[in-house]
């Protein structure tokens, strides 16, 4: 099985992801990203309670290499991304788990230019970690540095990003993670009030019951810290999801599409088009085109987002779990970057969160896994073709269907999309059926 899913290496820290493991990831990464003179290598990571282990054991690994870490302590993802291109790194690294349990942890690597490696590349580090070539000795072994002052880098370009400040109140929550290496001080000069909860960096409690994962907890809480608007980021802080002044959710659709019309009249979304998944809602689509904007959808994963923008020179995607990507701004998902150009669009415009919301059709999206004994033998079945075949049918040009196989388990995940809810109810059951019983 490839050790890189789609955003780098992931799993639970200490016994899937171990500082064994990591240290081979850091030592091959070096001698494939590495150039001919001193290779430099940037790493940043969030509050888990495993990430000084794991960057200890990566650190170790590309100094073994004879390369140079420079150590940016606790970090947004994005910000690991932009210092690395911005200083010339080799690479960059973040120590991260983004929105999984506190259990879990992460390795993701950036490029040079700040994007995520390719396929290819992390194919490379696979095989070289598989050598055993005889390191560097004496003045040869690399050193590591730390440098904290990276971060005001990071923070003085969030702070660019104003365009107006925002005269209502926002809360944020900061999921006990990266976000609160650089909250309040992002925002301050992005509202006129600002309150931070979740602002503990306890990587203990990162993600539990908070952020954007847990959105609940701050729609609770938002209006008595006296917040117009909540915004709630993930534990590496490259998602944004937020609360309008209703109390309502406004997901990754939502955010891409008030961004998306707001740069448009600005004469900044040029060409007037936006990358999205297959995930997002038909609803965000229909309301786009309307407004002038045409949609590039690609498969889930902002990596596929991010190169689908790169091919067709897109300025703004994102995802509807809450990944926007602003290119002006970022190379990658930056939760904060998002938050703070949103404050700008609803003061510049004028118009209230909820009410753009509710411009917004929503066509209900029904959701579920279903467990099979053999994946592929279950998409070939001839009862679930027919099926398949049966609901297109019945939902075209009201709806559509999405069929993914899970990469690691033998489920298959169902998605149907329809104007009418029973539509879609009625065509998940019987889809589910067609797969659980097979031929």
């Amino acid at each position: 099985m490839r050790l890189f899913g789609t955003d780098g290496v992931r799993g639970v820290a200490n016994q899937d992801l171990t500082p064994d493991l990591a240290l081979a990831l850091g030592r091959a990464a070096a001698r494939v990203l590495g150039g001919d003179g001193e290779t430099r290598i940037l790493v940043g990571r969030d509050t888990r309670l495993s990430g000084p282990m794991l960057e200890a054991a990566l650190a170790a690994g590309v100094m073994s290499a004879g390369a140079e870490v420079v150590s940016a302590g606790v970090l947004p993802t994005a910000g690991v991304a932009y210092l690395a291109e911005r200083h010339a790194f080799h690479a960059g690294v973040m120590i991260s788990a983004s929105h999984n349990p506190v259990e879990d942890n992460g390795i993701k690597f950036f490029a040079a230019d700040g994007h995520k490696l390719p396929d290819a590349v992390e194919d490379e580090i696979e095989a070289e970690m598989r050598r055993r070539p005889a390191g560097p000795v004496g003045a040869g072994v690399g050193r590591l540095r730390h440098d904290p002052g990276l971060r005001e880098e990071y923070l003085a370009h969030l702070t660019q990003l104003v365009r107006r400040p925002y005269s209502g109140g926002v809360v944020l929550d900061a999921a006990h993670g990266a976000a609160t290496a650089v909250l309040p001080l992002a925002f301050s000069p992005a509202a006129r009030r600002v309150a931070v909860l979740c602002a503990e960096a306890d990587g203990a409690r990162i993600n539990v019951a908070c952020g954007s994962t847990s959105p609940g907890y701050l729609k609770e809480h938002y209006q008595a810290f006296g917040g117009t608007v909540g915004l709630a980021f993930d534990g590496d802080a490259d998602r944004l999801i937020a609360v309008d002044e209703e109390g309502e959710i406004c997901d990754g659709d939502v955010i891409l599409a008030l961004l998306a019309t707001w740069l448009k009249a600005r004469g900044e979304l040029e060409p007037s088009k936006v990358a999205l998944t297959v995930m997002s809602n038909g609803g965000v689509r229909d309301f786009l085109a309307q407004e002038g904007v045409a949609s590039v959808v690609t498969r889930v994963g902002d990596r596929y987002v991010i190169e689908a923008m790169r091919q067709e020179n897109i300025l703004l995607g994102g995802e509807q779990s809450g990944h926007i990507i602003y290119r002006q701004a970022s190379t990658t998902g930056d939760g904060i970057a998002t938050g703070i150009l949103l404050l700008s669009a609803l003061e510049e415009t004028g118009v209230r969160l909820a009410d753009f919301r509710r411009r917004i059709p929503h066509y209900p999206q029904l959701l579920r896994s279903v467990r099979v004994a053999d994946r592929d033998t279950s998409l070939r079945s001839t009862r679930y073709l027919e099926t398949l075949a049966a609901a297109e049918a019945g939902l075209a040009g009201s709806g559509r269907v999405l069929v993914r196989p899970s990469g690691t388990e033998p489920v298959v995940r169902v998605m149907v999309e329809a104007q009418q809810e029973e539509l879609a109810d009625r065509w998940l059951e019987r889809l589910c059926s067609a797969l659980a019983q097979g031929d």
